[in-house]
């Protein structure tokens, strides 16, 4: 009986060693090729950069702002319909005046 327990314990302490060393390089080849694949995706990327410069050789340039619309047309088209009013006599001088003053300011 002695032979046969200390045959169960060479086996069980074999299949623990077999067990922790395929652990170990299990979790080095996953580290390994996770630093590959890593490299990989970083050379791509570069080479991407590197193409995307090529084709368009000037940098993005920020979007210009819309010019701000004239607001002449409306203030012109204001000032006629005072003029048209003090014309009709609905204004008088100091109100046109007044008005006109406050459209220009």
């Amino acid at each position: 009986m002695p032979g046969l327990l200390r045959g169960i314990a060479r086996t069980a302490v074999v299949a623990g060693t077999a067990s922790g060393v395929a652990g170990r390089v299990q979790r080095h080849q996953a580290r390994k090729y996770a630093d590959k694949d890593a490299q990989i995706y970083a050379d791509r990327e570069q080479a991407y950069q590197q193409q995307m410069a090529a084709q368009n050789p000037y940098p993005p340039q920020p979007a210009a702002a819309p010019p701000a619309a004239a607001p002449a047309p409306n203030m012109i088209e204001q000032l006629k319909q005072l003029a048209e009013l003090k014309d009709q006599g609905i204004l008088t001088e100091e109100e046109f005046a007044a008005q006109k003053a406050k459209l220009l300011a």
